[in-house]
């Protein structure tokens, strides 16, 4: 079963931390790649226009954030990026491709993108 999922929180779709689902707030699940893909492409271009920054890894994860979407952080003491994340996952996880050709990158993010160390630390 493939997923498309939506998440929001401190952290870019591909770090998969521990509690990485509490972030999801939307869900689609397909039964073929192709229809998962069709609607990956159909809200990346949706999430794509309301957004300053985007960064597209492979496997279809995707980050989008604007520099004043941040939250106060107590434990880091600064202001932590939020991120709208979007991935095509199969069985909640990541796409594998056998073929390298099918990896594709985009990035625009050369603004600031920070995230909460509280996490990456545990």
């Amino acid at each position: 079963m493939y997923q498309v999922i939506m998440m929001y929180g401190d952290n870019e779709p591909w770090w998969f931390f521990e509690d990485w689902q509490e972030d999801i707030i939307e869900e689609q699940t397909f039964t073929s790649l192709a229809a998962a893909e069709a609607y990956y492409f159909k809200k990346w271009q949706e999430q794509s226009a309301k957004f300053t920054y985007i960064n597209t890894k492979p496997n279809y994860l995707s980050a989008f954030w604007n520099d004043d979407d941040e939250r106060w952080c107590e434990e880091c003491d600064e202001d932590i990026q939020q991120y709208y994340g979007l991935a095509l996952l199969k069985d909640y996880q990541p796409v594998a491709f056998e073929n390298k050709n099918q990896r594709t990158t985009v990035s625009n993010h050369y603004g600031k993108a920070k995230s909460c160390m509280r996490k990456a630390i545990s």
